[in-house]
């Protein structure tokens, strides 16, 4: 695909900070589980923290395939950091510009853009996750203002945000998914707690924690959109979200190839670089080919979304595609490297355990066969 020259630029700019502010603290934040709060801030400066929001909400608004570029170019060097932009822009800031009001969208945006706080999507519950229409979240009437009670789990960004899209239950006769609604709450109102962060096994710069929200009491005009719209809304938001976390899984894979493609050219057995080797070569080209189909269909989605064409399906088939070729390559490149792919010497065991996620996150493998099923023959 042929970028303009904006996208080209963004590009340029995106990999220029991943390599010179990220690369160096990645291997760190990964080992400590330390938030990289100073390289996110500088992110908002760049004006990457407002990707998705118009200029007139306080954002540096650019085309979706401007937006992956920036996750695949921050992945490529740290998961943690393109995991944090990624929810940061598609679950926390975009619900808001797309379905909050003028003042919702004045209050929250320019500073969460600017990079003053991040903005979280609190949707998932623990007996709640692939199926998110099985909120058990309550949201009840109580005079002007609504109060909140529930629990919910895996929230990216949770502790450094100044709020928190929660979706809950207005309706408790609605069955499944019909009466949820979405509300924008600030992470300091009493009976809102952030609870410790989980320790896991890769994104481990990337802060995720559960929720608790005991009697929390928001005012009417936290409501996101209208009462009983929120499934609606978090289709749509997991819809775009997919396309960023495709663009992270690529960008995984193309960190975790660069590095075993330079590896093989500068590792010299039985006399010569393994490069030379046409087992190495066959593996190098494998990993090649399905980073390039896995870019093409993220790609795809891109143009589509811009287009204000269907893009759900192909969204859901670039996700699934770049994440499971994110585990292959990554893996590769552990086995490339030999002995130093397994130990830490090298970035690829970091790829490889930060890629797991995103077969998971935002709708699991399985998830998005359904998606691309149902299209198939809805058709």
């Amino acid at each position: 695909m042929l970028l303009s020259e904006n996208q080209k630029m963004i590009r340029e700019m995106t990999r220029d900070f991943a390599k010179s502010r990220i690369a160096p603290i990645a291997a760190h934040i990964d080992e400590t589980g330390e938030f990289p709060a100073a390289t996110i801030k500088e992110l908002g400066a760049l004006g990457l923290l407002g990707l998705k929001v118009p200029e007139a909400e306080g954002g540096f608004q650019v085309d979706t395939t401007s937006y992956a570029l920036v996750v695949e170019e921050l992945s490529r060097v740290c998961g943690s950091h393109g995991l944090t932009v990624a929810a940061h822009n598609s679950l926390g800031c975009w619900p808001i510009h797309a379905f909050g009001t003028p003042e919702q969208q004045q209050r929250w945006l320019p500073g969460a853009c600017r990079g003053d706080y991040l903005l979280s999507f609190g949707l998932t519950e623990p007996g709640a996750g692939s199926d998110a229409g099985g909120t058990t979240s309550t949201a009840v009437r109580d005079g002007g203002d609504w109060v909140l009670n529930g629990r919910k789990q895996w929230i990216t960004n949770a502790h450094h945000a100044g709020a928190v899209i929660i979706t809950a239950k207005t309706d408790p006769a609605a069955s499944g998914s019909k009466g949820i609604s979405a509300f924008i709450v600030p992470t300091g109102t009493p009976g809102f707690t952030v609870e410790k962060k989980e320790d896991k096994l890769g994104m481990r710069g990337s802060d995720t924690a559960p929720l608790t929200l005991e009697d929390v009491r928001v005012p009417a005009d936290a409501l996101l959109g209208q009462q009983g719209d929120g499934f609606k809304q978090f289709l749509a938001t997991l819809d775009g979200g997919r396309i960023s976390i495709g663009a992270l899984a690529l960008g995984l894979a193309v960190g975790a190839f660069e590095t075993a493609r330079d590896y093989a050219k500068g590792r010299i057995q039985f006399g010569q670089p393994i490069a030379a080797q046409q087992a190495v070569q066959f593996q190098l080209a494998d990993m090649s080919l399905k980073i390039d189909a896995a870019r093409l269909l993220i790609y795809e989605a891109c143009r589509r979304k811009d287009a204000g064409e269907p893009y759900a399906d192909m969204a859901a088939k670039g996700k699934l595609y770049a994440s499971e070729i994110a585990m292959e390559v990554t893996s590769g490149a552990i086995q490339l490297l030999g002995g130093y792919g397994f130990c830490r010497e090298y970035p690829v065991e970091r790829m490889y355990r930060d890629a797991k996620l995103c077969t998971i996150g935002e709708g699991t493998s399985e998830i998005q066969r359904m998606v691309i099923a149902r299209n198939l023959l809805d058709e």
